[in-house]
């Protein structure tokens, strides 16, 4: 492979730089690269000559204004010349992809994600036979979203816009790269991803093409792992109103072949929750805020999480919200089931206000336990069990004393139990 000249320097079909005058979007250089490990990197990778740029989700967030956690860059250095410079470098190398022509660097102690310049030979769902090119364009062109394919240059700044991304990015618009059917052919995750980012970086209604696109090849979810199902969900509803994207899912039936559980008018609970959890003050939950989309069936709910393989933790917790099960004095409920359950129970309810005493309430431990009562004078065995129960019941009822109150529940319990 040839390096031709840096057309995106030069102008030409390499894509525009976006200047800063015009538009106001534009990286400074040096803030990027007081990254740890990053100047380092760049010298080590050709960033000087053209050769490695800043790309995808990191250029669109630092437009943005965003927090940006991790940077990836796109080069058009082969893999094994990314390997070769890495080294003489002093920095680490890990081949994580490098079939796929993905290096991670390992700089100051810092992991980045280098990629070779790749066009798709073929894709079939989520794989794809690629093979690597110098064409800043044509890597670009792979990716789903006109606003995850923008490239910046470490050195200037300056931004590379192929298909008007930086336009959709201004009017939080977004927009499939080409042919959206054909887009979700190559990978069907981007139907979530669309949905995901929508709600994130989105105004208004969805771009109609690929609405339209995600509708007819919903049925492309099948071929997806639960896993993946399950990731995009949880991060479509942490951004802070998932609301208007998930009615427009469920309008148009998205989750239907892989969620059919889920109503067409359960956004209605899920904007019930979201005010409940803004009037407590409790941070959103997205394992909280998908129970809010589900059937209020402690069964139906573990089947769903045991079907999108999420963790013990997690399962236990959705069938836990999923019970409308509250005490009288909810921090019975905190105590028995747990504080993070009783909450989620609370605010599924729409009681902000007590949702909001029991996050603040510091859940007790039962000050008392069988070897006291038996140095007491209760019989081992069962009865100590059973006299521990009463006392717990009273002591509940009684609003979890200490001191006296409690010596004095012990007693008559221990009383009854000889």
């Amino acid at each position: 492979m040839g390096r031709p000249k840096d057309l995106g320097r030069d102008g030409g079909d390499a894509g525009q730089p976006v200047a800063a005058a015009a538009v106001e979007l534009r990286l400074d250089p040096k803030h990027w690269r007081r990254r740890r490990g990053m100047s380092r990197l760049l010298a080590a990778l050709g960033a000087k000559d053209g050769l490695t740029r800043y790309v995808g989700g990191a250029v669109r967030d630092g437009l943005l204004g965003l927090p940006v956690n991790d940077v990836d860059l796109a080069t058009r250095l082969l893999p094994d010349e990314v390997v070769e410079r890495l080294q003489a470098a002093g920095l680490k190398a890990v081949p994580t992809g490098i079939e796929h022509g993905t290096i991670t660097a390992v700089s100051d102690g810092h992991p980045y994600e280098i990629t070779t310049l790749r066009r798709d030979v073929e894709t079939f769902g989520r794989r794809a036979t690629v093979a690597f090119t110098d064409d800043w364009k044509e890597d670009a062109a792979r990716r789903d979203f006109t606003i995850n394919a923008l490239m910046a240059d470490p050195v200037t700044g300056e931004v590379f816009d192929y298909f008007d991304g930086i336009a959709d990015l201004e009017q939080r618009h977004l927009r499939f790269i080409g042919d959206p059917f054909e887009r979700i052919a190559e990978d069907h995750l981007r139907i979530l991803r669309f949905f995901r980012f929508h709600a994130r970086f989105g105004r208004g209604d969805p771009d109609g093409a690929a609405l339209a696109a995600c509708r007819q090849r919903a049925n492309d979810l099948m071929a997806l792992s639960r896993e993946r199902i399950a990731d995009e969900l949880t991060k479509l509803l942490s951004v802070d109103d998932p609301v208007p994207t998930v009615k427009v899912m469920l309008d148009a039936a998205i989750l239907k072949p892989v969620l059919p559980e889920i109503a067409p008018d359960a956004w209605q609970a899920l904007k019930a929750l979201i005010e409940a959890e803004r009037a407590a003050a409790c941070p959103g939950d997205p394992l909280r805020r998908l129970s809010a989309l589900l059937p209020r069936d402690p069964a139906v709910a573990a089947d769903i999480a045991a079907r999108l393989k999420l963790s013990n933790k997690a399962r236990k917790r959705l069938a836990c919200a999923a019970s409308s099960a509250i005490a009288d004095d909810p921090r019975e409920t905190a105590y028995r089931d747990g504080s993070e359950c009783a909450v989620d129970r609370l605010l599924l309810a729409d009681r902000s206000a007590d949702a909001a005493a029991v996050a603040a309430w510091p859940v007790p431990r039962l000050p008392v336990g069988g070897g006291a009562l038996i140095k007491r004078g209760v019989s081992e065995g069962p009865m100590v069990s059973r006299t521990l129960r009463a006392i717990e019941d009273r002591w509940i009822a009684a609003g979890y004393p200490d001191g006296a109150d409690l010596d004095a529940i012990v007693t008559d319990a221990v009383a009854a139990a000889r």
